[in-house]
């Protein structure tokens, strides 16, 4: 299968892979919650040359996780903000920088700490149940079939 069809694959995950599922995506979707909205900011901060920051966003507002709106009429420039679909993706981001700064931070440790703002303490991503509360660890979890497999 190539790359261009994982979205028409029947999994959740290939779906949101197909949108979310490369380096440059990830850093612009980073840079959006970081509060960065212009263009310059995004590619100067994400590293990657300017078709290639375009080509991203421009995936992502036609996929409603942002929203392009004008801020200046002469010349026309945009910024982009996060969209309710967007924001869905931070968890995502942030039980993956988690998992970046315990396995790939190096000697001087993470760069920067998530800060609860209601309690002004470092934060750490973790999953739990949206039943019981209890804490996710992936040996206690199983998935159940909703419908049959196609083969």
């Amino acid at each position: 299968m190539r790359w261009t069809e994982i979205a028409r694959q029947d999994c959740s995950a290939a779906r949101a892979l197909s949108v979310v599922g490369d380096r440059w995506t990830m850093l612009v979707i980073r840079e959006a919650f970081l509060g960065s909205r212009r263009f310059d900011d995004i590619q100067r901060n994400v590293g990657a040359s300017r078709n290639i920051v375009a080509g991203r966003l421009k995936k992502l507002v036609e996929n409603d996780i942002l929203v392009r709106r004008i801020y200046e009429d002469r010349p026309p420039r945009y910024e982009y903000r996060l969209t309710d679909k967007g924001r869905d993706l931070y968890p995502v981001l942030a039980t993956l920088l988690r998992w970046g700064d315990r396995w790939m931070a190096g000697e001087d440790g993470p760069p920067v700490d998530f800060v609860h703002q209601s309690c002004g303490e470092p934060m750490d991503a973790r999953l739990t149940c949206g039943c019981c509360g209890g804490a996710i660890d992936p040996r206690h979890v199983s998935l159940r079939e909703r419908r049959p497999r196609l083969e």
